[in-house]
C-alpha cells in the first residue's frame, strides 16, 4: 500500500489558501473586526458631531466625539497596515511582480 503525500491530496487552490493562511492567520477575522469597529465609530462620529453642531450636551459630545474619530482613525491605520504586510508578503514570494 502507498501512503499519498498529504501535498498531492489539495488541489492547487486550496494548497494556496491554506499556505496564505498559514502566512497570516486569521487575516479575514481582524480584517473583519476593522470594518465593523470602523463602520461603529463612524456612526458615533456622525452623533457626536451632529450634537456638537446643535450645541445640545457640548462638554460630554466633544470628548466622545474625538474617542470616536480616535476609533476611526486606529482602524483605517490598522487595515493599512494589514495591506502592507500582505503586499509585502507577496513581494517576496513573487520578486519578478
Amino acid at each position: 500500500m502507498v501512503n499519498q503525500n498529504p501535498k498531492n491530496r489539495l488541489n492547487p487552490e486550496q494548497y494556496a489558501s491554506l499556505k496564505a493562511e498559514i502566512a497570516a492567520p486569521y487575516r479575514g477575522f481582524r480584517q473583519f473586526f476593522y470594518i465593523a469597529f470602523g463602520a461603529s465609530g463612524s456612526l458615533g462620529a456622525f452623533v457626536f458631531f451632529f450634537q456638537v453642531l446643535a450645541g445640545r450636551n457640548v462638554e460630554s459630545a466633544m470628548p466622545s466625539l474625538a474617542l470616536q474619530l480616535g476609533i476611526v482613525a486606529l482602524m483605517v491605520f490598522l487595515w493599512r497596515w494589514e495591506q502592507r504586510r500582505q503586499r509585502s508578503a507577496q513581494s517576496v514570494k513573487n520578486p519578478n511582480s
